[in-house]
């Protein structure tokens, strides 16, 4: 499904452009592990995205072979969650891509703690055979640089374990915010804890009391909508639900680095409204991003469309992404008419004054190609490739942005 997106900007306006925005992901597919581990957790708010549709499934599947299509998340989560179920024996397989992303790392750490678990096809990758077991080791190292994912799916998992856990973080910590945020769900659940230099205690606990959380609502689905008051005019607002000033989230930087866009964030209870207050000093910024990698794309596509520069770095786990996500990005901007460089890690892109008109954007099967580049029709016609990919994390994102005046057709 292709959607071709018409230029129109968006008119300030005294009444109030309010949107729901679904649950956090990452806190949803966390807690939806803990409740199938610990099931008097109750939840509100779960994210309706694909990926934690996918988590629920796989939760309660009664087959061998489980497919998590494009849902990395859930890949590393599962691992986990399956390695110690006991007498139980599935495979956990994926899309084409999904058979690209590696898991050696953290399949090697749940085999030092004593897992069963072989490869398929391919060595270091997907799709993967567990035979759950008991678990009584409670040691393991882990390099700190590679996805928080594969932390956080081993700190999932330790409460559960017989001796907890003591996982030693090897190197220089990235996404720590991820890390915290996982930590934080079990403490709230009643789960002893300790986050010290560079090693992580996880204290075992066979139950717990009844839990109700309800899910705030997802910073990275929120970062399309600050792109968007971001190249609108001065007095554009948009009032999110639901929010917190004190998010868990990383992605919650959104509020502080797109004042740099003129963009003013106010809370007001569980929701926040994103103002255009200024258009000026938009000059070359650098920002490190190593603790919210998922709102790259927005930035560089945000400083693109304002005409600015700007130099991201922190960036290395965007290349076992759904798609290498530093080489999209190039590709796609450079489509549009920038100047843009990558590395390994980091991303430089220089001001300029010209987008090109009618130009088609591929998506790579990556939600973040799709709604990171939307904004950008208040500004030039531009046409989506596989539009539809953004179900993966926000499904009803064409229509919110229909509702808010985007002229999107198909």
């Amino acid at each position: 499904m292709n959607f071709k997106l018409s230029s129109s900007q968006l008119t300030p306006q005294s009444e109030e452009r309010m949107l729901n925005i679904t649950g956090s992901k990452s806190e949803s597919n966390r807690l939806l592990l803990l409740q199938a581990l610990y099931p008097n957790i109750t939840l509100k708010n779960i994210s309706n995205s694909d990926d934690s549709d996918v988590m629920q499934k796989a939760i309660s599947s009664k087959d061998k072979t489980i497919d998590i299509h494009h849902a990395g998340t859930a890949m590393r989560f599962l691992t986990a969650f399956f390695a110690i179920q006991e007498n139980k024996e599935i495979v956990l397989t994926g899309s084409s891509r999904m058979k690209q992303r590696p898991i050696k790392i953290l399949v090697e750490a749940l085999k030092q703690l004593g897992a069963i678990i072989t490869y398929e096809e391919n060595e270091g990758f997907p799709p993967i055979k567990i035979k759950g077991q008991k678990i009584t080791k409670n040691r393991v190292s882990l390099k700190a640089d590679v996805s928080s994912q594969y932390i956080s799916a081993l700190l999932l998992i330790a409460p559960k374990l017989e001796n907890g856990l003591e996982l030693t973080l090897e190197g220089q910590i990235t996404s720590i915010p991820y890390i915290k945020m996982t930590l934080a769900l079990l403490n709230d659940i009643g789960v002893e804890t300790s986050f010290e230099k560079n090693i992580i205690i996880v204290n075992s606990k066979a139950n717990i009391h009844n839990s109700q959380f309800t899910i705030e609502s997802d910073w990275s689905s929120a970062s399309y909508f600050y792109s968007i008051v971001a190249l609108s005019d001065i007095g554009t607002q948009i009032t999110l639900s639901s929010y917190k000033q004190n998010s868990l989230q990383g992605d919650s930087a959104l509020a502080e680095i797109y004042k740099d866009f003129g963009v003013e964030t106010v809370f007001n209870e569980n929701l926040i409204t994103i103002s255009k207050f200024n258009s000026q000093n938009l000059h070359p910024t650098t920002y490190n991003l190593q603790s919210s990698p998922d709102i790259a794309q927005t930035i560089a596509v945000t400083c693109f469309g304002l005409g600015m520069g700007c130099h991201l770095t922190g960036l290395h786990t965007l290349k076992i992404k759904e798609t290498d996500r530093l080489e999209a990005l190039k590709n796609e901007l450079s489509k549009l008419g920038a100047q843009i460089s990558v590395t390994n890690n980091s991303l430089i892109l220089e001001p300029s004054s010209h987008i090109k008109d009618n130009v088609t954007i591929e998506t790579y099967q990556d939600h973040r190609m799709a709604m990171a580049f939307a904004p950008l029709a208040l500004q030039t016609n531009i046409i989506i490739n596989e539009a539809e990919v953004v179900s993966k994390s926000f499904p009803t994102f064409w229509e919110d942005l229909k509702s808010i005046g985007f002229q999107i057709s198909e």
